[in-house]
């Protein structure tokens, strides 16, 4: 009776810490007030993974400061092109395996989607840093 109680106390135990740890993932893609992160090269990766709605790039949404300079790796199987809702960034074609040049985002924000596959739609945040506090004289 005795083991009995210590291997329900520990298996317990192990599917208490197997739904808390960092490996737990809700679902949620990327919170929009999370700047994404930026390689060593200083340039943002938004990769393109999939024809599959909103769960097409990764992140999604993508949050940048605006200016900031991004690469669209095309991970996927199928070619595509990546183009700004407003026509300011068109990568042209991406074969599977290929990497748009740098581009530089100007006002980030916006909607952007894949002209071959109109059902790939990704969105850009400005990333708004909160301003330093204004010392109080």
């Amino acid at each position: 009776m005795r083991a009995f109680a210590i291997v329900t106390v520990l298996a317990l135990g192990l599917a208490t810490s197997a739904c808390s740890g960092s490996g737990y993932s809700s679902g949620r893609t990327n919170s929009p007030a999370a700047p994404t992160p930026v390689t060593s090269n200083g340039i943002v990766t938004i990769n393109v993974v999939a024809i599959n709605g909103a769960q097409s790039f990764s992140p999604n949404p993508a949050t940048l400061p605006p200016g900031q300079m991004v690469v669209w790796p095309n991970v996927n199987n199928t070619t595509h092109r990546v183009v700004l809702n407003d026509g300011s960034v068109d990568t042209g074609n991406l074969a599977p395996g290929a990497s748009s040049q740098p581009m530089a985002i100007g006002v980030a924000g916006g909607q952007y989607h894949c002209s071959i596959h109109p059902e790939m739609i990704g969105s850009l945040n400005q990333d708004i840093a909160p301003s330093s506090p204004t010392p109080a004289y």
